[in-house]
């Protein structure tokens, strides 16, 4: 018998969002290790509120609501508000029921900004780290270090001359003027960008374009490809050396460590500073520009050709980041909004990372 093409709404339905999501959905166990994660949160998170006022968003719901939107890249709240209206599996992830009013846009943004004010990302980061090492899926004897360019959300026309004493005309075009650069020489010692004073103007190698940006730094352990340590800096020429020296400094002193990375790591007071970190630097040989400052003692062992074999996994996690991640171009402004937003999408590819891990373990 044919079926009835019936356009009436139902009044009452009687199966939560719980029930619409299959068991065996890959979200539900990110899920687990996302609450696990924000349980441990919980005596930080009530810090940053005030213990009378109207009630707002519940700190796990934005963090939840966050690691929706760089999982999913939407690449801004409004289409993140407008996925969680009709999105079941969105709402079941941030834990609003069907009948829950989903957030103005402009309300979700003013109290992220709360957590972008504090240290929430990096200590979310801490956690599900935490729930990787529980799960031994951490190498502590080889890491690899490495940096990537962040676009700052700055156009060029903004990078303009610190001091001007000559008068500027008015634009003929306030919104977007016309800029002729022909001719100037801009640097960052002589210009800086009036949207992001903190972006610099860099590039990788020459014959590039440059362009207003952050360097993204991460710490990558060599068994799983996990990430152990980020950070975000001004863009410069010795930024990537200095970020690497400061991330394996922080790392707890409890054996000697090998550290991997591309020509660019390859000085010799880079090497000589590594060595007195008790640090062995299995990085990348120049060959033709100047002599390298690796020699036999690292290259002799089988370890050295292993580690360069095993560094370049930390390309996957930039290219992750920069077409899945929104990091391809940040939306945020400043070193310290960029970092946290870098740090927080650590976390996210570490969650995919660990579901991926563990379900592929015998």
């Amino acid at each position: 018998m044919r079926g009835h093409d019936t356009q009436q709404a139902g009044l009452f339905s009687y199966l939560s969002p719980e029930e619409r999501v299959p068991a065996t959905h890959p979200l539900r166990p990110i899920r687990q290790y996302v609450d696990t994660a924000l349980t441990a949160l919980l005596p930080q998170l009530e810090q940053l509120y005030a213990g009378t006022g109207r009630p707002s968003i519940a700190p796990e719901k934005l963090l939840r609501a966050l690691r929706l939107q760089v999982r999913y890249s939407l690449r801004s709240a409004r289409l993140l508000m407008e996925q969680l209206q009709y999105n079941l599996l969105f709402r079941w992830f941030v834990g609003l029921d069907l009948d829950a009013p989903v957030w103005e846009g402009t309300v979700f943004t003013q109290n992220r900004d709360r957590l972008l004010a504090g240290a929430v990302a990096t200590a979310f980061f801490e956690q599900v780290l935490a729930q990787a090492k529980a799960q031994r899926l951490l190498s502590d004897e080889h890491v690899t270090v490495d940096g990537t360019l962040i676009e700052a959300w700055a156009g060029q026309k903004s990078f303009m001359q610190k001091t001007n004493a000559a008068p500027v005309p008015p634009p003929d075009d306030p919104g977007n003027p016309s800029v002729d650069f022909r001719g100037e020489r801009r640097t960052n010692a002589t210009h800086a960008s009036t949207t992001d004073p903190e972006a610099r103007l860099y590039k990788q190698a020459s014959g590039q374009e440059a362009k207003l940006c952050f360097l993204g730094h991460v710490l990558m352990e060599n068994r799983h490809g996990l990430v152990v340590n980020a950070r975000v800096t001004p863009a410069t020429g010795t930024a990537e050396r200095e970020a690497a020296l400061a991330l394996v400094d922080k790392r707890p002193p409890t054996r000697r460590i090998t550290l991997g990375g591309d020509k660019n790591y390859d000085t010799h007071q880079f090497v000589q500073d590594l060595r007195a970190l008790q640090v062995t630097p299995p990085v990348a040989q120049h060959t033709t520009n100047r002599a390298s400052a690796i020699d036999g003692r690292t290259t002799r062992h089988p370890g050295y050709a292993i580690s360069q074999q095993k560094r370049k996994r930390v390309e996957e996690i930039f290219g992750w980041w920069k077409t899945v991640g929104l990091l391809r171009k940040v939306k945020l402004r400043g070193v310290r909004r960029v970092g946290w937003l870098f740090t927080f999408a650590a976390a996210v590819y570490n969650l995919v990372r660990i579901r991926n891990l563990v379900e592929a373990a015998p």
